[in-house]
């Protein structure tokens, strides 16, 4: 018999399906569309996404990433998170050694690649220039993100990559009532912190180049960071 699909899987396809199709901010889509056709040299040969990028894992997980925006030429390039550029390259291994990737190396959207319990998402869905979007354009995204976090019934874990990810994440929990505004949870790698609901944030330095190549961060510290989310995932219980 066919698999039985899921309430959450239908509404986080039918979610990326309008991510994908999103046309809100006129600046990052047309910086998009002009890196798709500009292209970088080592990738002149490759067919650029050059959309906002859908999230990307399992449906079902009890973990969720959240970072900052796709790569110019990574994610806008490839059409899925962290793949395809410097971060993905450090990130998968970690991720495949916690557990939580069925493989070390992302490469593009048809490698392969299985998320086993965790959903990798961001604040801003399409990339911005410099890697900084704008305030308005982080709103504007954050409909998105309150959606896709209220499919998960079983959402135990967020790991928050670099401080954009992380206000993001708080200023969710804030409208959605579950953190009152001016709790004091502020930024800093391997910050953990409980919510009453039994929802636990995990902050981590994003993994950058800028970041990894100057030993800011290291692949230890992020291991640490993502075993120590599979080990709540095993042994939290919401309240």
């Amino acid at each position: 018999m066919p698999r039985k699909i899921t309430s959450s899987e239908r509404a986080l396809a039918a979610l990326n399906a309008r991510i994908i199709a999103c046309n809100r901010c006129e600046r990052l889509r047309a910086y998009c569309k002009q890196v798709a056709e500009m292209k970088r040299r080592a990738y002149l040969d490759c067919e650029y996404w050059g959309r906002p990028v859908p999230s990307f894992g399992d449906p079902n997980a009890k973990a969720m990433i959240v970072g900052l925006a796709p790569g110019a030429h990574g994610s806008n390039r490839t059409g899925r998170p962290f793949t395809g550029d410097g971060s993905g390259n450090f990130l998968y291994p970690v991720l495949y050694e916690a557990g939580f990737a069925s493989q070390p190396r992302a490469t593009d959207r048809d490698d392969g690649m299985r998320l086993n319990g965790l959903w990798i998402t961001s604040v801003v869905r399409c990339a911005p220039p410099g890697n900084k979007p704008l305030p308005e354009e982080i709103a504007n995204c954050a409909p998105f993100l309150d959606e896709e976090i209220a499919a998960f019934a079983d959402l135990r874990v967020i790991v928050c990559l670099g401080k954009i990810g992380f206000d993001g994440v708080v200023r969710h929990l804030v409208r959605s009532g579950r953190l009152p505004r001016g709790s004091g949870l502020k930024f800093a790698h391997g910050a953990e912190y409980r919510l009453p609901d039994g929802l636990t944030l995990l902050a981590s330095y994003h993994p950058s180049l800028q970041n990894t190549n100057t030993g800011k961060l290291t692949p230890a510290m992020f291991l640490a960071v993502f075993r120590r989310a599979r080990e709540l995932c095993e042994t939290s219980r919401r309240l």
